[in-house]
């Protein structure tokens, strides 16, 4: 391949945070350089790279007179646009070269625009490339199972994949999106498997080096807490609808007081319903804590002891409370209630 130099000047500039007028950048077949002393733009850079092959193609062709002169940078918050240097032996840009023909830079055209790394500075992110490793997925393939250790981060450049707690959809993840991210960061096992749903690429993140980027970059760390805690709401959600429709079953396989544990615990709000052997009962539960119980003529707290001493029939929860519902008294502090009824059917034992 023949070697290619360009250099540009800046002519007009708009409020661009990072270069001003009159400055020049050299683009070349093997480098970008900035102005002296200015950060690498990595949105100019990938633009850099695409007007490259434009005018390495147009000098290929001879055809000098057709090449444009004048051109212009999306960018961020400002826009510049700059021309071809009439004398580029006097420009001066002596800022850190980043190579435009390697693999490395092609990789970073890929990344550049995920979230994850519009957090990190260009000189860390540049640092980081030699780290990464793409990986190709097959539709049906699992990168992570559950239970099992995982020691990467990865980030999805192409494809779909889908994570599942057990039966359990937690979410689907897109291009862009992060993955192993809890495991990754608590150094332990996964605790959801990560499959492709379509053909896919990823780029694995070794675990040490992006520790090393966490502890310098206090916004990666923002963007990692904050991922976390929106894929921790996501999942409970998801493991909190899956619990709400399978909440069926018998007694024999989950006793009476098992069960108001579970709906505790999971501040449920809805209706238990128990059928014993003909005989209706129901336990209305509000945020986990029991406000109305009936067992054929007993109520409440009656109702709770008799309830509990059953160990024959079936029962299933419907989610959510009449209005009135909602304002209403608990009837006793649970952990008492469910201690003194435990009491009474043990005491009740004993009799017979």
């Amino acid at each position: 391949m023949e070697s290619f130099t360009a250099v540009f000047e800046i002519i007009e500039d708009n409020n661009c945070p990072l270069y001003d007028l009159g400055e020049c950048f050299k683009l070349t077949d093997r480098a970008f350089s900035c102005p002296e002393n200015k950060e690498v733009c990595l949105i100019l850079v990938r633009e850099m790279t695409e007007l490259l092959f434009v005018l390495m193609g147009s000098q290929n062709e001879d055809d000098e007179e057709n090449q444009p002169k004048l051109f212009s940078c999306s960018g961020c918050t400002g826009l510049i646009k700059f021309r071809l240097a009439d004398n580029p032996a006097e420009a001066k840009t002596e800022k850190e070269e980043v190579a435009l023909d390697s693999e490395n830079q092609a990789l970073l055209g890929k990344i550049i625009d995920c979230p994850l790394f519009r957090t990190v500075p260009p000189d860390h992110l540049r640092g980081m490339l030699e780290y990464f490793r793409e990986e190709s997925l097959q539709q049906g393939r699992t990168l992570l199972r559950k239970g099992e250790p995982n020691l990467d981060l990865y980030v999805i450049l192409s494809g779909e994949l889908s994570v599942d707690d057990g039966p359990v959809n937690i979410t689907t993840l897109g291009p862009g999106e992060i993955c192993g991210e809890m495991s990754y960061l608590a150094g332990s096992v996964a605790n959801a498997s990560v499959t492709a749903t379509k053909d896919s690429v990823v780029l694995a993140i070794g675990g040490e080096f992006f520790s090393q980027i966490l502890d310098q970059s206090p916004a990666v760390q923002l963007f990692m807490a904050q991922l976390l805690a929106q894929r921790l709401a996501k999942a409970n959600n998801a493991r909190s609808q899956e619990f709400d429709s399978c909440m069926q079953g018998r007694l024999k396989d989950m006793a009476p007081a098992e069960l108001f544990q579970v709906f505790h615990m999971h501040q449920k709000t809805g209706v238990l319903h128990l059928n014993f052997s003909g005989t209706e009962a129901q336990v209305s539960f509000r945020e986990g804590c029991i406000i109305n119980a009936v067992y054929g003529a007993k109520e409440n707290q009656d109702a709770i002891f008799e309830i509990l001493g059953e160990k024959e029939g079936i029962y299933n929860f419907k989610v959510g409370l009449e209005p009135s519902q909602m304002k209403a008294a608990e009837i006793g502090d649970f952990m008492m209630l469910l201690m003194e009824g435990v009491k009474r059917v043990d005491e009740d034992h004993e009799v017979h």
